[in-house]
């Protein structure tokens, strides 16, 4: 409870008080003016159990594990490689559960022929096992997002002259005040391209770049290479920064504020709920909503970027949001591109841990628990793998980048493992009349090609450049490829999920 309800409660007792010396107690009017003083507390106390929880991360994280039966997590390897604990990087040991769920086999065994059973029944079953056991639900009554420009500038980029725009996107509080939302995005269009323009929405801070600032324009590609926003400009696209941690805080402490916090009216979430990479997700849709209202964006070719955890929420987005067009997943690893099941860096147990699980839903505990009322389960208990997730972006073109560990793009992120899950997804992408990596099937015994070396030729594609933990050395390398494959005849899609 605050102070500002304290003293509001005090108030009340301070008016009942002198009400009550003041008039007789057998007085009509007195027996009116304490039921309005008492109605008055009353409302008060309310207001004060409404107030935001305000947890520590051990409490949620404590909190989550009892609504669970969960009584022991296995710790998560460190990424320390001279710790006693430290990550395993052997293949020979990287394969403990070698057998992945085949994305297009029915729950009820029968196997998936056409696109029209993809559609109509197994994607629909690979959806609703994410959102129940690995990234949550976006709730019902999430609330809508009114965009606002806050402030417009003209300048020249990359030699072109742009326009861009400041907003605001404000999430619907109505039904809880105490909370707000309000989603920072900043939109840069080239003024001198034919409209309508291909736009990339790239989550960062969400502000209008400065000269020179390179953070503000994407980071830098490859020595020698303008800013991922510069290229795009020369290009003929336009980019959107959107601000992840403006619409969910990146920690498990601020799970009972933000959108998050604003759906739960403040209090912890359930099992199912939503984590920070799908509400950061929906907030992409939310800034594609925007976008789709304006005539100089091609409503038909507008894609989604991010890098490391920014990364994760990239491929949800494009998973989970049939109207993007194409994404960029940057050194995405555990949560994203990387399979769960491999042992090698990161593991499923790093994410349940109170450092990182706030990105997943609740149930995704179970699987690093040791002890609990359902015994214990582990990766290879998972209803989906990584695979499946790069199967929903199907048949769009899907570009899965990495650097290398030498550059800084660590052996955490299991680049190997997530260019098995990416094979893996290729039989999807085959079925909806799209091209995958050209590899052969057999993930289990394909390996990446060599750095620099890229695998370009379909709707999924792969690339480790030889950088480090940034994705810009890939986007001289996709811009083309990105309009090359959204020029292509339109692949039917028969769902279009927002």
């Amino acid at each position: 409870m605050n102070a500002r309800l304290l003293l509001a409660m005090l108030v009340v007792a301070q008016a009942v008080s002198g009400t009550q010396k003041s008039q007789s107690p057998q007085s009509p009017q007195t027996a009116t003016i304490n039921a309005e003083h008492a109605e008055l507390a009353e409302r008060t106390l309310a207001l004060a159990a409404q107030e935001p929880k305000n947890w520590t991360t051990a409490e949620d994280h404590q909190n989550m594990m009892a609504q669970l039966g969960i009584t022991r997590l296995r710790p998560g390897p460190s990424g320390n490689e001279s710790a006693p604990n430290h990550a395993n990087y052997d293949e020979a040991t990287a394969n403990p559960f070698p057998d992945l769920p085949d994305p297009l086999t029915l729950k009820d065994s029968r196997k998936v022929t056409s696109a029209d059973m993809w559609w109509r029944q197994r994607r629909p079953e690979i959806v609703e096992d994410f959102e129940r056991e690995v990234i949550g639900r976006v709730p019902r009554n999430a609330p809508l997002v009114t965009w606002s420009v806050t402030d417009t500038a003209k300048w020249t980029m990359a030699s072109h002259p742009v326009v861009g725009r400041q907003l605001a996107g404000h999430a619907d509080n109505a039904s809880y005040p105490a909370i707000g939302v309000d989603i920072q995005m900043a939109v840069v269009l080239p003024a001198d391209a034919k409209p309508p323009v291909p736009v990339m929405i790239m989550f960062g801070r969400g502000v209008l770049p400065q000269p020179g600032d390179a953070a503000s324009s994407g980071g830098r590609g490859q020595a020698g290479d303008p800013p991922p926003t510069e290229q795009l400009i020369a290009a003929g696209w336009g980019f959107a920064s959107l601000s992840p941690t403006s619409i969910q805080a990146d920690n498990s402490a601020g799970l009972t504020r933000g959108i998050v916090g604003l759906a739960n009216k403040g209090q912890p979430r359930s099992a199912e709920d939503w984590g920070a990479l799908r509400a950061w997700a929906w907030g992409a849709s939310r800034a594609l909503d925007y976008l789709l209202t304006d005539p100089a964006v091609d409503a038909d070719r507008v894609g989604i970027e991010g890098v490391s955890r920014y990364g994760k929420a990239a491929l949800i987005a494009m998973a989970f949001d049939t109207r993007f067009a194409v994404v960029l997943v940057g050194s995405s690893g555990e949560g994203g591109a990387k399979l769960h099941r491999r042992n090698w860096g990161e593991m499923v147990e790093n994410l349940t841990a109170p450092g990182e699980y706030h990105w997943m839903a609740g149930n995704f505990l179970k699987y690093g628990a040791a002890e609990a009322a359902f015994g214990s389960r582990n990766a290879g208990d998972l209803p989906v793998d990584a695979h499946e997730l790069i199967a929903l972006c199907a048949p769009r073109p899907t570009f899965i980048s990495y650097g290398v560990p030498e550059r800084g793009d660590a052996r955490w992120l299991d680049q190997q493992g997530s260019f098995m899950a990416a094979v893996a997804a290729g039989p999807v992408f085959r079925l909806l009349g799209a091209r995958d990596l050209g590899t052969s099937d057999d993930y289990k015994r394909e390996k990446m090609p060599g750095v620099n070396v890229g695998l370009l030729a379909g709707q999924l594609a792969w690339r480790q450049h030889d950088g480090g933990h940034t994705d810009g050395p890939n986007w001289k390398y996709f811009i083309p490829w990105a309009e090359k494959f959204m020029r292509a005849p339109a692949i039917d899609q028969k769902a279009r999920v927002h």
